[in-house]
């Protein structure tokens, strides 16, 4: 949690980033704990951004299924 969230410090407002996760920002506190550090991640995420929201399967979770199939 602190290592991401002084990356996200860090790198506020001084180049590009992307970030990929399965959770939505409502459940970030389960990564923080924090209720105020979730807000100043999510806060420095979304400035000046573009947020997409994929509603599609996991490609990796279809992945580990079928492998998971294939080895019964």
């Amino acid at each position: 949690m602190e290592v991401l969230f002084t990356l996200l410090a860090y790198r506020y407002e001084r180049g590009s980033m992307l970030i990929t996760s399965n959770l939505p920002f409502s459940k970030w506190e389960m990564i923080f704990k924090d209720p105020m550090t979730t807000a100043a991640a999510i806060d420095r995420l979304v400035h000046h951004s573009v947020v997409l929201e994929l509603n599609v399967p996991s490609y990796r979770a279809e992945q580990a299924m079928k492998r998971k199939n294939k080895d019964k």
